[in-house]
């Protein structure tokens, strides 16, 4: 399959007769923020546990695509849904050169401090926010600035690692999964065995009783191996394929069937369209979104 950074830049070069598309595709990462509202109910979720999550993926915060501005803007809206939980999926740098100005990790992570939710705020890193790092890559370890960051305004960052929530009494894990990709960089700079951080059994191996799993992975992908015990799977990374045209996506990182939308393999699997922009600040038929879940009715309503 040909790869979303080749697709990207060869699309937004296109000639005279694509103009007008081309130009309405770097306007779309600005334009009116999509809610995206999901209703499921996993066979491993209390069918009587109602609970509403809000997702915030692929930030990508810079200037002028990705606004401090434009951060607060999502931070309101996301609040304005009252959800009991809210979920920072990753990607919270730049990923691409095209910016007028690299927004430091303190001031995006400062903006993000501002969504709240009764049962907390929580995240999990994306593979820009390792790459982006280059201390961390050149060393092959070490904590990187996007978690310092949002762990210092008072976000809490799981990688590979569960804590256990609860609903009126209803018990559920909440588990973040580490990077998929983090040190794919790095094999510029030494022969490595591993790209990922990601440790799948491990995490999973921290939850200590039968309530319902909700597992938080940046990268879809690890949905193949994912086991049954997981009742809920959220995802970023794949800004919908960032261009998708009548339903299609013609690149996607992970691929058409873990592209976009909700899909079902051993649990259900949601991957969200995104917020924000990489290789280039360029959206087409996939306009920002943030998603709400509500886990205990089936059904999809867009608006």
């Amino acid at each position: 399959m040909i790869s979303r950074r080749h697709f990207l830049r060869t699309f937004s070069g296109l000639g005279v007769a694509g103009v007008s598309t081309v130009a309405y595709g770097f306007s779309e990462p600005e334009l009116q923020l999509q809610v995206t509202r999901y209703q499921v109910l996993p066979p491993q979720w209390p069918a009587d546990l109602n609970l509403k999550i809000a997702v915030v993926a692929d930030v990508h915060a810079c200037d002028p695509w990705m606004s401090l501005e434009r951060i607060e803007e999502i931070v309101q809206h996301t609040n304005a849904l009252g959800a009991d939980l809210i979920v920072l999926l990753g990607d919270y740098v730049a990923g691409h050169r095209h910016v007028t100005r690299f927004i430091p990790a303190g001031e995006w992570a400062s903006a993000l401090a501002g969504l709240k939710a009764p049962l907390g705020v929580h995240a999990v890193l994306g593979n820009h926010d390792y790459w982006d790092d280059r201390t961390v890559q050149h060393s092959g370890q070490g904590t990187t600035v996007a978690r310092r960051a949002l762990e210092a305004a008072g976000i809490p960052v799981y990688e590979n690692d569960v804590q256990r929530l609860s609903k009126a009494g209803r018990p559920f894990w909440l588990a973040g999964l580490g990077d998929q990709l983090a040190y794919a960089p790095a094999r510029r700079f030494r022969p490595i065995k591993r790209i990922g951080v990601d440790d799948l059994s491990a995490t999973l191996n921290k939850v200590t009783d039968d309530a319902p799993v909700i597992l938080l992975a940046h990268e879809p992908d690890v949905a193949h191996r994912v086991p049954s015990r997981v009742a809920l799977q959220l995802s970023g990374h794949t800004h919908g394929g960032q261009i998708r045209v009548m339903g299609w996506a013609p690149a996607s990182p992970s691929g058409q069937r873990l592209a976009y939308g909700h899909i079902r393999m051993n649990c259900d699997i949601i991957v969200s369209g995104g917020l924000g922009c990489s290789i280039l600040p360029f959206r087409l038929g996939v306009p920002p979104e943030i998603v709400q879940v509500t886990l205990g009715k089936p059904g999809l309503i867009v608006s």
